[in-house]
């Protein structure tokens, strides 16, 4: 855990006569000694993700944290730890843990948002209001001071009837391009924060179906809007972003709207032209291999690749790959030396 900035002095500018005025309680600044004004310019602080600390996903339940936050306080103990940095990991560990396992001070840092850790970052403009003091000034002051700053019941006297939006939510979720190509439906479930019928805020499971629509693409992110967590006091209920990949398929490749194929031709086929039936997410289609065709070559195959939005097809591209019987029989053998025998062809002749 971090500790305590009170032998450290902060330093606030008064919005109002912009004087600097020095204290050392964490989180909050008396009235400005020049002009008695109460505002104060907010600067930015870095910001640290617990989650990542710990190991855990934004969705993570209680148990979850509990048993993450044990095992790595464990391997970060200073009496078992070998790691130079352990004691400090230690810290960060608690730090996290102190936050997340308190129902109200995790959705209080849920709404601060997501950023890398590090990042400086500004909280929104309404977050102190709902869970704390106005006054808040942000200089010199990390995550842990400010939550630990929290009152319980000053929180509950300032925000028990506020209107409080509810938590978005991002999730992942695999497909297969099939269910890209034709659309499907999926399980989702996750944990949001909601109060019971004693006033106490717990997070309890929410699970639903989500349709995805055909014309999807790799890494695309949906917006389900109002799927997130329940809204407080009649605040909106929060979005969830959805995180859509595709599980690798076993023939084909997909780029874009676009799909990819390996296509092996026997030397016979490549040199003379065939006709060959090639798989497609549709059915299988007969293709025409010209004459003369070189491994390597891309054949387009005309949408039927993966849907568009706007009911137009991607293409399907087979690349020709030349294949030989890996145990010819012997009739085969002498044909293959004969050819050899007789043809002229070098592959090769650009070397010379």
């Amino acid at each position: 855990m971090a500790m305590p900035l009170q032998s450290r002095r902060q330093v606030a500018t008064c919005d109002k006569c912009n004087a600097f005025l020095h204290f050392h309680k964490p989180g909050h600044i008396p009235p400005c000694a020049k002009c008695h004004g109460t505002h104060f310019h907010r600067l930015k602080m870095k910001f640290k993700d617990y989650y990542e600390i710990l190991g855990v996903a934004r969705t993570a339940t209680n148990d979850e944290i509990k048993k993450a936050y044990r095992k790595l306080a464990h391997q970060y103990h200073p009496d078992i730890s070998k790691d130079p940095a352990g004691e400090e990991k230690f810290k960060e560990v608690g730090e996290a843990y102190s936050t997340l396992k308190d129902a109200e001070k995790r959705v209080a840092y849920d709404q601060l948002g997501s950023h890398p850790n590090g990042q400086e970052f500004r909280p929104p403009p309404e977050w102190a209001s709902q869970h704390g003091n106005q006054e808040f000034s942000f200089e010199d002051i990390d995550l842990s001071d400010l939550f630990s700053s929290f009152s319980s019941g000053k929180r509950h006297a300032q925000g028990r009837n506020m209107p409080m939006p509810g938590q978005d939510y991002e999730l992942s979720t695999q497909i297969t391009l099939e269910d890209a190509y034709h659309g499907t439906t999926v399980d989702l479930s996750f944990t949001v924060p909601e109060y019971d019928n004693q006033g106490q805020l717990k997070r309890v499971p929410h699970t639903f179906k989500a349709r995805i629509p055909k014309g999807v693409t790799n890494g695309q992110k949906m917006l389900l809007r109002g799927k997130g967590g329940k809204g407080f006091h009649g605040g909106r209920d929060g979005d969830l972003y959805l995180n859509i990949s595709f599980i690798l398929h076993r023939l084909f490749r997909v780029m874009n709207y676009d799909l990819f194929i390996d296509l092996p031709l026997t030397p016979w086929e490549a040199a003379l032209g065939a006709t060959v039936k090639v798989p497609t997410l549709n059915g299988a289609v007969n293709l025409k291999i010209p004459a003369g065709t070189s491994s390597g070559q891309k054949l387009r195959i005309t949408k039927r690749g993966m849907p568009k939005q706007n009911h137009e097809h991607g293409d399907l591209f087979a690349i020709v790959q030349i294949s030989v019987p890996p145990n010819p029989t012997e009739q085969e053998r002498a044909l293959l030396k004969q050819l050899a025998d007789t043809s002229t062809f070098n592959p090769r002749e650009h070397f010379v």
